[in-house]
């Protein structure tokens, strides 16, 4: 059965959709089979990776039932695709659905037996959507950049956790915060990890030691369509996100041989 990893906060720009590229093509390095997920009506996920879905099905076809699951997926070079565009905004509202929550796990069901792992990118707001992936997850990052705006909003991101786990999921589990942006020379920087530190506490996880440095190379590779690790191997950022797939790893039990 696939490892389910959502990424997810509700503030926009914290680096979401570039931590779920990074894991995707990264955990598909080692041979593994990966299916990306995007749960994001901007539709980012797959442009990042390359995939051109103009006139092509998106998830939300496949969760209105117009089209069969499989042939919503797009494909990249690195890894699958179910792909997104701004009609996801609403159109989830309108799904016939018992259980409005669980619709996008019955949706993967006959697909997920194909893949190990499966990286759930989601909008930058705590709805339908969102806690749609929460319900089908097995672990949930929480990127967050560096700077007091970002701890706002965290206790209500408890709250939605807390209630997916007693209604829909309760084996969901926070693997960790990703502080990103991350510039370790700043007192900013040092008084949000700390306050960053608590907050993890109080939601049951951990800050991962893996800090994520600003880095022009993972804000021009999506333009390209290529991996971060493909595009600008030698950047810092790049080289933080491969520490990163190191340090989750043994939660995750990828196996060695990535590069």
């Amino acid at each position: 059965m696939a490892i389910i990893i959502t990424v997810s906060n509700q503030k926009g720009g914290v680096g979401k959709t570039t931590t779920s590229a990074a894991l995707a093509t990264g955990i598909a390095a080692t041979g593994k089979r990966v299916l990306g997920v995007d749960l994001d009506p901007q539709g980012n996920f797959g442009f990042c990776l390359g995939l051109e879905p103009a006139g092509a099905p998106t998830i939300l076809d496949a969760l209105q039932g117009k089209v069969p699951v499989a042939e919503a997926v797009g494909r990249t070079e690195y890894c699958d695709i179910l792909p997104s565009d701004i009609s996801l905004s609403s159109g989830l509202e309108n799904v016939a659905s018992g259980r409005r929550e669980s619709i996008l796990k019955e949706t993967l069901k006959p697909i997920i037996g194909l893949y190990d792992y499966v990286i759930i990118d989601t909008p930058p707001a705590l709805n339908l959507l969102t806690v749609n992936a929460y319900a089908v997850s097995d672990f949930l990052i929480i990127p967050m950049g560096t700077d007091i705006m970002s701890l706002v909003g965290l206790s209500q991101l408890k709250e939605t956790i807390e209630t997916v786990r007693g209604s829909f999921n309760p084996d969901l589990k926070v693997m960790g915060i990703l502080l990103t942006r991350f510039n370790r020379r700043t007192l900013l920087a040092r008084d949000v990890l700390e306050m960053a530190g608590q907050l993890a506490g109080q939601i049951g996880t951990v800050v991962f030691e893996t800090k994520i440095r600003n880095g022009v190379a993972i804000a021009e590779a999506p333009a390209h369509g290529e991996s971060i690790y493909e595009y600008s191997p030698r950047s810092a950022a790049v080289k933080d996100y491969e520490a990163f797939l190191e340090e989750i790893a043994e939660t995750i039990h990828l196996k060695d041989g990535r590069r």
